[in-house]
């Protein structure tokens, strides 16, 4: 007999695709440059690639421990101490299958239908579907173009008795922000006013750009509410190896790795030495992947207002977001559908990181962590497509 009912529960009936897929593809269709995707198109350093090499070889090939290998967990807490001075116990480390798994882990085990998440959007969105895998209800505050500043009353009002999480981002996909140590401190004092949780998704920390990455738990009293998450996908260039971590109170730590151990168990055991010693590399390796970015940033920038684009700067992450609204398209899902055709290159409307797309009705992001001669290519295109539309 045929099914009577839908297959797919209806929290999850949003979330079937994904903006990202559906434009990449559009790419590989055009043969478009696909600025879409935020990933990078070369490999990490060659340090680490041997390193993982030599532990396939070496025979850290089957299960790492729960938590995670011990060095990484070991590293993970003396970058903490080097790059922040936040002291953490590598036993309050738990390794995950990228950073999507831990805050997945994170929401599940801290929330139950009936509690309520704040964020912030635009939103990555992993942070709706999890929250939603949860059974939770999101509230959102909204950050605008241009700056995406955080209006505190929006903030005030979004917290209410069922809060139990804050899903922070910083540097923040998509729009580019880094949140000021001002608005972080406003962040905090809600969250310990409401006796929430703080889920600090750090991914981009490497990449700012004249501006101080600040950790949320290096606030006072922060440390003992917040679970702060990275990976290394975007610090290293290797997003398919899928190494992730969270830290924070024990107590906390101890609830994600209940969830997680059901989620995917363990995984990445080779890659996991191999990470543990890029964490290690020298200044100079982070230094330099913030200046390429910069430079590459810059690059993008200069495109995209020679094609008509009113360009926000961002302050961190390898994407920037531009508004189509001067170049006569008002919504940015018809632009970005156009766009192969238009000038041979694909972005993302920032609208379907939204609850309400009229949010942003006219904004795309672009990525910019793509080789020079690529990145080139489409700033060349998109200046011609600019010189047309002058035409």
């Amino acid at each position: 007999m045929t099914l009577q009912r839908a297959a797919l529960t209806p929290r999850m009936r949003p979330f079937t695709t994904t903006v990202f897929a559906e434009m990449s593809a559009l790419a590989a269709r055009t043969g478009a440059i696909n600025l879409g995707q935020g990933f990078p198109d070369t490999d990490g350093p060659s340090s680490l690639l041997e390193d993982a090499v030599a532990a396939i070889r070496g025979g850290a090939n089957q299960y790492p421990p729960g938590p995670g290998v011990r060095e990484l967990r070991e590293a993970v807490a003396a970058h903490q101490e080097r790059f922040y001075g936040l002291r953490t116990d590598p036993d309050d480390v738990l390794v995950t299958v990228g950073a999507t798994e831990a805050i997945t882990a994170a929401v599940l085990a801290l929330t139950e239908p009936g509690d309520e998440v704040v964020t912030f959007e635009p939103y990555y969105d992993g942070y709706a579907a999890a929250v939603a895998l949860a059974g939770a209800a999101r509230r959102t505050v909204v950050l605008r173009s241009p700056g995406f500043a955080v209006d505190e009353a929006a903030l005030r009002a979004a917290f209410t008795p069922r809060t139990r999480l804050v899903l922070l981002n910083s540097p923040h996909n998509p729009t580019g922000k880094v949140f000021t140590r001002a608005e972080l401190e406003l962040v905090a004092r809600l969250a310990a006013e409401h006796d929430a949780v703080v889920i600090s998704d750090e991914v981009y920390e490497h990449m700012t750009y004249g501006v101080p990455h600040v950790p949320i738990a290096t606030l006072p009293g922060m440390a003992e509410r917040t679970l702060t998450i990275s990976s290394a996908g975007k610090t290293f260039s290797v997003t398919g190896w899928k190494v992730g971590w969270v830290h924070g109170p024990t107590e906390l730590v101890a609830a994600v790795r209940a969830v997680k151990q059901f989620l995917t168990f363990v995984g990445s055991g080779p890659f996991q030495p191999a990470v543990a010693r890029a964490l290690a590399l020298p200044d100079e390796y982070f230094d330099g992947l913030r200046a390429g970015l910069e430079r590459k940033r810059d690059l993008l920038m200069t495109g995209l207002d020679a094609a008509g684009f009113a360009v926000n700067r961002p302050d961190g992450t390898y994407f920037v977001t531009a508004d189509a609204a001067p170049l006569g398209y008002t919504d940015a899902m018809a632009l970005c559908w156009d766009l192969p055709e238009l000038a041979g290159v694909v972005g993302v409307p920032v609208g379907v990181f939204h609850d309400d797309p009229e949010a942003a009705p006219s904004l795309v992001r672009f990525a910019f962590c793509k080789q020079d001669a690529v990145l080139g290519e489409a700033v060349d295109r998109l200046a011609a497509l600019g010189a047309r539309l002058a035409g």
